[in-house]
């Protein structure tokens, strides 16, 4: 199962789990967590960037408008039951930048869950999650929907499954 669909009441319980489900990830990570800040840059340009832990990797790739740079955040983490995580967010809550396209890829794990916002909480407000039909989830990437995204991205969050080493 990639990302929630279908029935609102299902989404609705994966938009409440998956920043609890996030937070276990990291407590039990079976590698030390890898976290790191970058400036996400208005002005219609596309730009990426990446975070490894070990075999893994997370790349976030997306053009924005309007403003001036916002401070967000990258954590990835492996656990211990072979889950990678990727979180993707602006720490202030709300981005005020106009996103006109954004891509979230996973390389060495297959995504079994991913969602969107389009707030991250923050200050006492609650994670707002994008609808559905704005955004789309493949094996490997979370990306926006042409012509259905409105253009607000403020936290991107998804678990993978690693390939499991047999002995």
């Amino acid at each position: 199962m990639a990302a929630p669909s279908g029935r609102s009441g299902r989404r609705s319980l994966w938009a409440a789990l998956l920043p609890a489900a996030m937070l276990c990830l990291t407590a039990r990570a079976a590698e030390e967590p890898s976290s790191a800040g970058f400036d996400v840059r208005p002005g219609g340009e596309v730009h990426s960037f990446s975070r490894s832990l070990g075999d893994y990797t997370c790349t976030f790739t997306y053009s924005a408008q309007g403003g001036t740079n916002e401070q967000w955040q990258m954590n990835v983490a492996v656990s211990e039951d072979n889950l990678f995580s990727c979180s993707i967010w602006r720490p202030q809550g709300k981005s005020y930048l106009f996103f006109t396209q954004f891509k979230a890829e996973v390389k060495g794990a297959k995504i079994e869950h991913a969602m969107a916002y389009s707030q991250a909480a923050a200050g006492g407000q609650s994670d707002i999650p994008l609808k559905q039909e704005e955004f789309q989830v493949t094996e490997t990437t979370v990306s926006h929907r042409e012509g259905k995204f409105r253009f607000e991205l403020s936290k991107l969050m998804i678990v993978a499954r690693t390939p499991r080493e047999e002995l």
